[in-house]
């Protein structure tokens, strides 16, 4: 459910357990500049995708995320930051591969931590945020101000 604040302001609530009880939006876009919150790969029928597999969960949480974005007319290609909380550091090689195939050509910054997670078998949650930008502009051209 898309919520607009303002003509540059958009919240976005998805389904999650957690989004109305916490008073939080699944992404927001204020501007250029998009927030997607902390999200995991808990399927629509809310059951967890891939338990203990972090490659898999990586995989889905990300295209969850694509999807997160573009409720706010921005892409994955705009993703110039992600943080992941894995479950167990020892996976990070299987998080690393998942997120080197969506943004090997795109390289956001990124960061990986271990934390505890909200369900058994959830391995990875993955925030990023983004700055919508004129993709175009990279061939030298200015980009306009926003």
């Amino acid at each position: 459910m898309s919520q607009p604040i303002d003509s540059i302001d958009q919240a976005v609530q998805g389904h999650g357990r957690f989004e109305k009880l916490g008073g939080y939006a699944r992404v927001r876009r204020v501007g250029a500049m998009v927030y997607v919150a902390g999200t995991t790969a808990i399927e629509p029928s809310g059951r967890l995708h891939a338990p203990n597999d972090t490659y898999a969960q990586t995989r889905f949480t990300l295209d969850r995320i694509a999807a997160a974005l573009s409720e706010v007319g921005a892409d994955i290609a705009h993703v110039v930051r992600t943080r992941a909380y894995l479950y167990d550091l020892g996976t990070a090689a299987d998080f690393a591969r998942a997120h080197g195939e969506v943004f090997a050509s795109i390289l956001p910054v990124t960061t990986a931590v271990q934390a505890g997670l909200t369900t058994p078998g959830m391995m990875v949650e993955i925030e990023v945020e983004a700055i919508v930008r004129d993709l175009a502009a990279a061939d030298g051209r200015p980009e306009p101000t926003v």
